[in-house]
């Protein structure tokens, strides 16, 4: 497998919200932190311009996207799926920016729709970038077992405050400040 580039850039780089739904959301293992760091990284992300897209998994049944997360991504298209893989939504293939090949991913299950979709992003040649601490599943050991098998296939597994000075690069910047008052 060809090296891809280590370093995350702003330049890029997109985002992928996956699932956070309002049934759904409740029962995966810690969904307090979970809320919290997806609110940090979705604002972190916003301040940085990046662009973002938002997946809801057959929300018919699983309801829409948490009203604290809906939130943080106005203007961002939100696309229904029934596949696991976000990459099987209709029209999600088309809203990839083909330029920004690091694709950051967080939401829910880790072991189900994050995965598949790291699979399918890498099948394509683009560099998943996930979040550890802004995915979960129900199942610790399914998330972590997941998190393993993305790592060993070649995508970037982080935390959401090492991306997101990651992408600012420099300090003393407004952005680098707005994103230190969010991690405080």
């Amino acid at each position: 497998m060809e090296k891809q580039s280590v370093r995350i850039r702003r330049e890029s780089a997109q985002a992928v919200v996956i699932d956070v739904q309002e049934k759904l959301f409740p029962v995966m293992n810690d969904p307090e932190s979970l809320e919290s760091r997806l609110r940090i990284l979705l604002e972190g992300l916003q301040i940085l311009g990046i662009p973002r897209i938002c997946t809801e998994q057959y929300p018919r049944g699983l309801g829409k996207t948490l009203n604290s997360v809906t939130s943080l991504l106005e203007g961002v298209p939100v696309l229904e799926k029934v596949s696991f893989s976000c990459l099987g939504a209709p029209g999600f293939p088309e809203h990839l920016d083909g330029e920004r090949r690091q694709v950051i991913l967080c939401g829910i299950e880790t072991h189900v729709c994050v995965l598949q979709t790291a699979l399918d992003l890498l099948e394509r040649g683009f560099v998943p970038v996930v979040c550890r601490d802004a995915v979960d599943s129900r199942n610790p050991e399914d998330k972590e077992t997941a998190l393993s098998r993305i790592l060993r296939s070649g995508g970037i597994v982080t935390t959401t405050e090492s991306l997101l000075f990651e992408l600012l690069e420099t300090a003393g910047s407004d952005p680098f400040r707005a994103i230190s008052s969010l991690i405080k």
